[in-house]
């Protein structure tokens, strides 16, 4: 398989992700306080959104890759 259709294939897939569920979160753990020996950790959920028009690009760029590459 030709590595610009594999790129295309994972930028459609990465936007339609990106449309239907609007962004992804992650877990971020950090040290609260530290008192000598014992430490007080924190877990902070962080969402991070992606713009659809990000999305959309990612699927446009994407079907330009496979139709560019499929016509040569």
């Amino acid at each position: 398989m030709n590595p610009t259709k594999l790129i295309g294939i994972i930028l459609i897939a990465a936007g339609a992700l990106g449309l239907v569920y609007g962004g992804f979160s992650y877990t971020k753990e950090t040290t609260g306080m530290k008192l000598g020996p014992i430490e007080l950790k924190v877990e902070e959920k962080e969402h991070v959104n992606v713009p659809l028009i990000v999305s959309a690009g990612a699927i446009a760029i994407g079907v330009f890759l496979l139709v560019a590459v499929g016509r040569k």
